[in-house]
């Protein structure tokens, strides 16, 4: 990620352990680094000038020698069935939100240091909720500004790869999320933002335990899913990590030849080599893999298509998430009709398969799956 010019260790990138040897070195009692971290994640409170328990001296030394936040939100959006969208620029600092309907903050940074994440609202039953009803928020979060992999479908590779989000980064986005008004606390994860999560693996493991630890985030690691179009090395690394995350390969194509066709990293990697990595992941930590597949209208949403996709799966323990495309302007492909959505299911079902279809969330402020861009709509 570019530099922000601000050296001073970061709170989000510290553990307990990591915190408290920053304070002693700082001539601070080790207690305050477990008061800090109360402060900022049990009570939501990243400015140390507020942590009243704490000396008005301490609270200056923190001020001065610790950052908090990097976050400035260029933009919030808040879509129909609830779902919010931020975009945020790593090279700005703290600003406020400008709230939904109000016009954006100005751009001060460039899309070479943005990028977007997303609270999406649902009950259990998966559908939207109301305010009032809301039982599951899930943070769909950002592991890199832009994306190297370039799916011909997606919006967010469109500009290529301009950096590696840190881990603090990483776990900011979820606790901004947090902030944002009726949200009270971010119950599930999904890294399905920008950027390919194992393309940048030491942030990202890290960010993974920051956001399960008790003393962090606190989520089951059962809540968190990890999506990646497939680096088999990355995912065996994931599977040595001894948190169960949820492993959810984006395979959207039912063959190799269709799926170099619109993942130029397929031609890398075959779709055999990810089931054995997907069944090795299995084997490692008994988490059934999630097998993500997009459907474009006309391109690989037919029957033969599903009947095809049904024996990949068949190759290890998954079950399957169907994803209609969401439209992005500029690119060639189509959302399918209800009609052959509703076809390819059935197909996947009588196969004996465990298959659902994701709801489309936040399309109107182009928050849905593929739609995450590192720059603002209308500024």
């Amino acid at each position: 990620m570019p530099p922000t010019g601000d050296d001073r260790p970061h709170f989000f990138d510290q553990t307990p352990e990591s915190l408290a040897a920053l304070f002693t070195g700082w001539g601070l009692a080790r207690f305050r680094a477990d008061q800090v971290m109360d402060w900022v994640y049990r009570k939501g409170i990243a400015d140390p000038h507020a942590m009243t328990n704490l000396s008005q001296a301490d609270r200056e030394r923190l001020a001065d020698r610790l950052r908090f936040l990097d976050v400035g939100v260029v933009q919030h959006q808040r879509a129909t069935d609830g779902t919010q969208k931020l975009l945020i620029d790593w090279s700005l600092g703290p600003t406020r939100y400008s709230a939904p309907g109000e016009a954006s903050l100005a751009v001060l940074g460039s899309s070479a240091t943005q990028s977007e994440c997303v609270m999406i609202p649902a009950t259990s039953s998966g559908r939207a909720a109301p305010d009032r009803t809301r039982t599951r928020r899930t943070a769909c979060i950002s592991s890199q500004v832009g994306c190297p992999v370039g799916c011909r479908f997606c919006a967010s590779g469109l500009g290529g790869l301009d950096g590696n989000l840190t881990p603090g980064q990483i776990v900011q986005q979820v606790w901004q999320l947090q902030q944002l008004p009726g949200v009270e606390r971010i119950t599930n994860v999904v890294f399905m933002g920008m950027g390919e999560p194992l393309a940048n693996p030491r942030s990202v493991f890290a960010a993974l335990r920051t956001l399960a630890a008790p003393w962090g985030i606190g989520l089951s690691a059962r809540k968190i899913t990890v999506s990646t179009v497939g680096v088999p090395a990355g995912i065996r690394k994931l599977g040595d990590l001894d948190l169960p995350v949820t492993l959810a390969i984006s395979l959207h194509a039912p063959n190799d030849e269709i799926r170099k066709a619109i993942i130029p990293w397929a031609e890398f990697v075959s779709i055999e080599q990810l089931t054995e990595a997907g069944r090795d992941y299995f084997r490692k930590t008994g988490r059934e893999i999630t097998l993500e597949y997009i459907l474009l209208g006309g391109f690989n949403d037919q029957p033969h298509h599903a009947q095809e996709l049904a024996r990949v799966a068949k190759r290890l323990r998954s079950n399957l998430n169907l994803i209609r495309y969401n439209e992005v302007a500029g690119l060639p492909f189509t959302r399918p009709s209800d009609d052959d959505v509703l076809s390819f299911q059935q197909v996947l079902r009588t196969a004996g398969l465990n298959v659902h279809i994701r709801a489309s969330r936040g399309r109107d402020i182009a928050a849905a799956c593929g739609q995450l861009r590192h720059e603002a709509s209308g500024v």
